[in-house]
Order: C-alpha cells, then structure tokens, then sequence
C-alpha cells in the first residue's frame, strides 16, 4: 500500500500547520526529513531538512504505531510553522521520496474505515463533525461519530441473528429432541427490535433537520414588511426594501444560528394575484418553499393569503410601529417584538429537534424502512406456523442484510465515493 501524505489544517497563514504522513514507510520519511523518528507514541522537536541538505523549519514531530492511530497505520504528524512557503516545501520534499504520494480526498479516513477504525456510519458523523456550525449539529455528529448508531445497529443484528437462528434450528432439527415451539422468543426478539427501528426512523426526519438545517419562511400579502423584518432579523441589509408592493421577487434565504441550530430564514414574494409574468414566478416560488418549510412566520391575518397556517405556525400582525393598540404585533423597523420572534422560532424548533434520534441521513432512513418492512414479513410468516419458519428466516436474514449497510459491512461501494470525496485532502 503506497504512503500517502497530506496539509490535514486549512491551507494559509497561521501559526501552526499539521502535515500528517501514513503508511508502510511514513518513519522512514521522518528519518530521511529529521534525521530521526521519535518513538512512537512520544514527540520530539526536530529541524527539518531537504535532501540537498536546505534547511525548511523546525517542527513538532509525533509518531504512532500501527493500531494506534487514526488510520490503524504507522503514522507521523508534523507541526510546523504555519507559513504557505513552509508548507509548500514541506509537501514538495515529500513528494519527491519513493513511496509516498498526496493523498486523495479523504483517503485517511477510508483507510481508517478500511482498517477497521471507524464503520461507515462513523466517517459520516465525522464529515458532519467537520461541516458542523452550530452546537446541536457539533452534539448530533459526535453522538454518530461516537459509534452510537453502530452500536445501536449491533444490538438489532444480534438480535435479528438470535431470531434466525432459532427459527433454523427448528428447521433442521425437527424430527430429534428439540423444541419445536420457538414462536414466543422469536417474536419478541423481533418485535422488540421493530419497535425500536420504528422510533429511530421517527427520529430521522428531525435528526436530518438539524444536519442539513431548518427553514423558516415568512410569508404574507405585498408590502407587510416580509423584507424589512428579514432585515432585522439577519442584522444587515439582506433584502431590499421599498414603499412599492412586489419589490421582491425571488427567495432570499439568510442563514443564522438560532439557540445552537440552523436555521435558514426566507423571504418570499408578497402572495397576491397578479398579472406581472416575474411577479407570478416569484409568487409560485414562495408557495413551494413556504409549503416545504419547517416553520411559517404569518405577517397579517391567515385570511390574507392562500396559504394555511399550521398548527404550530406563527402568525402575527405587521407594521405595529403604525398602530401602538395592535396586540401580537411585530415591527421589523422599530425592532419592536423581533426579540420575542426569534425566542418562538427557537423554542418551535428546539421542540422540533427534540426527536432527533442518530440516523441523520436519508440512506439510513431508506435502509431502516426496508428491514421494517422485511421484519413485518417475517412476523406475519412466524405466526402462520412451524411450516413457515424457512421463508420467516429468509425475511430476517434480508433484514440483517439491510442493516448492515448503516455500518459499512456490505454492499456500500455506490456510496463510498460521494461521501469521502466530501473530505478535505488531509482527512
């Protein structure tokens, strides 16, 4: 296996960079560059220096063994200045060693995977941990990170396999001293495996929520100050805003962090009927997004617009700095109320992230619904009698299967391209 290396900081001026080398020869490249390699697990200041003996800087040098570290490979981390010119000869003298080469996007953690260091829904969590922007998408990839969904995902399999084992040992052994009836366990071990499925994909539309970020629109007639209060509400100029109705067009989306979650705030078009070809794009636009969005922020009465409040939906009345005597009110100029909105965003979608369970992608969520359905087939075939139990088996064995896809054990290549070309160069 060839040794790869690569900047594993962003690339740029900065007090330290970390240059991370891994494989097979990665201690013979730390001699060659510092004459020595540390012991592993230990660190050492070492000069560094080219083959034609050019002196490049002084770094942190330390070294891993093989299984202890994060590729399950021998490893060695440079912590050099963080100057681009230093790098750059640093990763240039590299490259001229035999052996080594750049690595590709994310190639460390595959390896990691491949050495059995991470399953696949860890190097996932780890993608998320690196994109994370606010507190509860930091918490979610680190519970996923963590291992949590793999261990969750074992605990099924085991149980899964328990059920499948017993329905074929009555299988094979009918006709000598075993129990026959097994029906009772194994519809419990099934069961109770259902019934937690059923609460994870419960889970997954919340969880994804808090990965990719919530939407809240605000929506309303033309010139009820849609605009001005998404003004306030990012803190600058995000949207223009005038005295004429039909001024906006298009969604405008700001992004913020709203008591550690993501939320994107549109603007829509003013809903009204019109006979302006680009006023009715932008007002169907506004429809759609509205309908998809998480959360609706109503400015006038729900009379007012085609559209239907939800339940937990807020609706309030605009321009109050016009009329002091209007109750639940919003002012987007005076910033009167915008305090108390963004509590009630917040507290909507905190409750809405509540429920958030681990598999925060729509492969987990699709995999899961298969080994429901699996597990509901094989439930119905148990009860219908011992004659049944090869078919029930074959139901649990496809859910096994499917399950462990979340992990990585099986059948996950279509997807291991797209999530680690994801990955920076140095991950």
């Amino acid at each position: 296996m060839d040794t790869i290396f690569a900047l594993a900081t962003a690339f740029g001026k900065a007090g330290v960079a970390v240059v991370r080398v891994s494989g097979p020869q990665a201690f013979h490249a730390c001699a060659a560059l510092a004459g020595t390699t540390p012991a592993p697990g230990r660190t050492a200041l070492r000069k560094l220096y080219a083959k034609d003996g050019t002196y490049l800087d002084q770094a942190l040098v330390l070294a891993f063994a093989a299984g202890h570290s994060f590729t399950g490979e021998t490893v060695v981390e440079f912590q050099c200045h963080g100057a681009p010119a230093i790098i750059s000869a640093l990763l240039a003298e590299l490259g001229t060693q035999p052996g080594l080469r750049l690595a590709d996007p994310g190639e460390f953690t595959r390896r990691a995977m491949e050495n059995g260091c991470l399953d696949l829904a860890q190097v996932e969590g780890l993608a998320d941990l690196i994109d994370a922007e606010t507190e509860a998408q930091r918490k979610q990839a680190l519970r996923v990170f963590s291992g949590e969904l793999g261990k969750k995902t074992e605990n099924w399999r085991a149980n899964l396999v328990r059920a499948a084992a017993l329905l074929e040992a009555t299988i094979d052994f009918a006709d000598e001293d075993v129990p026959e009836d097994v029906s009772d366990e194994v519809l419990n071990l099934i069961e109770g495996t259902l019934l937690s499925l059923t609460a994870e994909i419960a889970g997954s539309a919340a969880a994804e929520r808090v990965r990719t970020g919530f939407e809240v629109a605000i929506v309303g007639a033309p010139n009820v100050g849609k605009s001005t209060l998404l003004n306030a509400l990012a803190g600058r100029e995000a949207a223009i805003t005038s005295e004429f109705a039909g001024t906006t067009r298009d969604v405008i989306e700001v992004r913020m962090d709203l008591a550690g979650l993501p939320v994107t705030i549109l603007d829509t078009a003013g809903l009204r009927e019109t006979t302006d070809f680009v006023e009715g794009i932008g007002i169907e636009r506004a429809k759609q997004r509205a309908a998809q969005a998480d959360l609706r922020v109503f400015l006038g009465g729900a009379d007012d617009v085609e559209l239907r409040p939800e339940p937990h939906d807020i609706v309030l009345r605009p321009k109050i700095d016009t009329d002091d005597g209007l109750s639940n009110g919003i002012s987007g100029q005076t910033g009167h109320g915008v305090s108390q909105l963004v509590a009630r965003i917040s507290e909507t979608l905190a409750a809405q992230a509540s429920g958030a369970g681990l598999a925060t992608r729509a492969r987990h969520r699709q995999a899961m619904d298969r080994a429901v359905a699996d597990l509901q087939a094989a439930i119905s075939t148990v009860r219908i009698g011992p004659d049944m139990y090869d078919l029930a088996a074959e139901n649990l064995r496809n859910a096994i299967r499917t399950l462990e896809t979340l992990v990585g054990r099986i059948d996950v290549e279509t997807v291991l391209d797209e999530i680690f070309s994801s990955f920076c160069l140095g991950k």
